[in-house]
């Protein structure tokens, strides 16, 4: 009996250790050792992201133009869904049984155990039906992820770009810096070349969870959440009201304008049209949205201030008297004749209406666009020499500026020519003298262009970002903008053009679109199109002698370079300067004028359809033109004695 006695004891001794053993074993895993811990937080514990504030962007004034607004997702995790919930959550939601079954079927190929964003930007009041009935729905939770809010009536859609949700692709690719799927990254313009400076950094939120995949409580109390840094806001020089007054102004219409301070090349407007309200994309936007809005043939996703190439036509003169004065070809005092034709072998290029304006100076020739003034100085100029001034001033190639999509533009040298042709002659080169031909500028590249005739020869480098500040630490970093490059032609003859410009705008084809009170200079220019209507360009700057603001402006297919063109950058410059326009009938009529009679007319070929819907090809005109056309001034407010005027 006592060795049975004996044997009890030991066999209980032993299972009682081995328990002991076992739940001593267990207290370390589940509650001191680093393993248990991992573990059970996969098994218990559900990391759920929290996403930064992506940085405000504010205007040239401060005015806040795009910031962040809460967006509500309902989010499946199949593993603990309830089937018999569908009909439940679809009602909750306002949708069919079918799309909750498609939308579960979506999230298990992404992975059964995970939160899968199903529905995104639903309203709020959807968002709190669901929380009330939160603990009938297993495996149903939410994110409040932020979408961009827009706050003035500028579009700005090119300059500021757009978010859009990460595509395969580009996951793939940045997967490494934290993105993952479901993420909204800057697809276009400032969003997108300032991501890393907008994005911010992610942080997280542990919460437990039940058997049925029901969120509990926090973790820990919350004691190791990670609170999210947000982006840094982008300061830029955009003016909002002088961009709002262009974009209305460009109703119908297809092209751009960009305006630059000559000082620094910071960019005060910049509008391409058409365009697109950028809230578009605050939202979740279908593929078929998507689709449609590619497909649109006036192409609104293009952008045209940078990448449309245009031949600069008359605008393209003060750069020949630059260039003529500089290499000595011609002097300040200097008379040419401007006859009414100026032959070439067997062909005659000829002023508008064969007008003959007699022996001129260099100044009266861009104050009249004297064609056949400007094809004798391109008869007497070596392609090379041309060509090597026309890079000096940043055409041929792309421009410094901090968002990219962009064309070079075409500056022909004999190479091309070569290529193009074989055999050529100066007939093929003559009507580069006045900017038409084999080739095309953008309207960007216009504008420091006309930024460096105000300036007197600083090529600047334009610029959106003036500095970017944390919202929290008020760190403040500079862009990395490129240092102005000095073109090197003597200052003198900037003032001779200058002069030439200047007397555009009071006795030439500008003299219509002066600014009240303020001195200005400029130039118009029609460019020639074998796809339509020829299109319209002006340059200008002001005030004439210290100028604080230059333009350029390209309106296809409209026609005459002062009834489109011009009239919208006078009236830019206008609302910058003075900060409103005067209250004239003048001033007021072509506001009116622009908004509801001038048009782009479709190009060739495509139909009577509206300007918003005709699609806009802008590749230079046939290698030989022998008329430029000319300018009109407005018929509703000139005589007949006045009504053309070359370009």
């Amino acid at each position: 009996m006592d060795e049975y006695r004996i044997r009890v004891r030991i066999y209980a001794g032993v299972v009682i250790t081995v328990f002991l053993i076992l739940g001593v074993r267990l207290a370390q895993l589940q509650l001191v050792g680093p393993a248990g811990e991992s573990a059970a937080s996969a098994n218990a514990v559900r990391e759920r992201p929290v996403e930064a504030a992506r940085g405000a962007i504010y205007g040239r004034d401060g005015t806040l133009l795009a910031d962040n607004r809460p967006s509500y997702t309902i989010m499946l995790t199949p593993r603990y869904f309830d089937p018999s919930k569908v009909p439940l959550l679809a009602n909750l939601l306002g949708v069919p049984d079918s799309t909750v079954q498609r939308k579960l079927e979506e999230a298990r190929e992404w992975s059964a155990f995970r939160p899968s964003r199903s529905f995104r930007g639903v309203s709020f009041e959807t968002f709190s039906r669901v929380q009330e009935h939160k603990y009938e729905l297993p495996g149903v939770s939410h994110e409040i992820e932020l979408r961009r809010r827009y706050h003035t009536t500028a579009h700005a859609t090119h300059a500021l770009g757009y978010v859009r949700e990460i595509g395969d692709a580009t996951l793939a690719r940045l997967k490494d810096k934290g993105y993952r799927p479901g993420d909204y990254i800057g697809k276009t313009g400032l969003e997108k070349s300032y991501e890393s400076a907008l994005r911010g950094e992610r942080g997280s939120e542990f919460v437990l969870v039940n058997v049925r995949g029901t969120e509990v409580m926090p973790y820990r109390n919350g004691n190791q959440d990670e609170s999210p840094t947000g982006g840094y806001d982008l300061h830029l020089a955009l003016d909002h009201q002088v961009q709002a007054l262009a974009e209305s102004l460009f109703v119908g219409k297809r092209g751009a304008a960009v305006a630059l301070d000559p000082d620094n090349g910071e960019i005060i407007s910049f509008v391409s049209k058409p365009d697109f309200p950028p809230s578009l994309f605050s939202r979740s936007v279908s593929d078929t949205a998507w689709d449609s809005l590619q497909s649109v043939r006036s192409d609104p996703l293009y952008n045209r201030a940078t990448r449309s190439g245009f031949p600069p036509g008359s605008t393209w003169k003060p750069f020949m008297s630059l260039v003529a004065l500089e290499t000595g070809q011609i002097t300040k005092n200097e008379r040419l004749d401007c006859p009414a034709g100026y032959r070439i072998g067997r062909r005659i290029f000829k002023n508008h209406g064969g007008q003959d304006e007699g022996m001129i100076t260099v100044q009266k020739a861009i104050e009249v666009s004297c064609n056949t003034f400007f094809y004798k100085v391109m008869d007497e100029m070596d392609l090379g020499t041309w060509h090597r001034w026309a890079n000096e001033f940043g055409f041929g190639k792309k421009v410094p500026l901090d968002i990219g999509e962009q064309a070079a533009g075409l500056i022909p040298d004999s190479s091309y020519f070569d290529r193009m042709y074989g055999r050529w002659t100066e007939g093929y080169t003559i009507n580069l003298g006045i900017g038409q031909g084999d080739m095309s500028t953008t309207p960007l590249q216009l504008a420091r262009y006309a930024a460096a005739l105000g300036n007197g020869g600083t090529l600047v480098s334009p610029h959106f970002v003036r500095k970017m500040v944390h919202p929290q630490t008020g760190n403040v970093r500079r862009p990395d903008v490129p240092p102005p490059e000095q073109i090197p032609i003597d200052s003198a003859h900037f003032a001779t053009v200058q002069q030439g410009m200047r007397r555009v705008m009071t006795d030439g084809t500008g003299r219509w679109v002066q600014i009240p009170g303020i001195p200005s200079a400029g130039k118009t220019g029609t460019a020639q199109n074998p796809h339509g209507e020829d299109h319209s360009l002006f340059i200008m700057f002001a005030p004439y002698d210290d100028p604080e603001i230059a333009i350029a402006v390209a309106v296809e297919n409209a026609g005459y370079g002062a009834t489109a063109a011009a009239p919208i950058a006078s009236l830019m410059a206008e609302q910058y300067l003075k900060g409103e326009i005067a209250d004239e009938w003048m001033r007021q009529h072509w506001i009116q004028r622009l908004r509801d009679s001038v048009r782009s007319a479709p190009p060739k070929g495509f139909g009577g359809g509206s300007p918003e819907d005709t699609a806009a090809p802008s590749s230079p005109p046939d290698r030989i033109n022998t008329e430029a056309p000319s300018d009109a001034s407005p018929d509703t407010m000139t005589t007949a004695s006045a009504a053309r005027r070359n370009e």
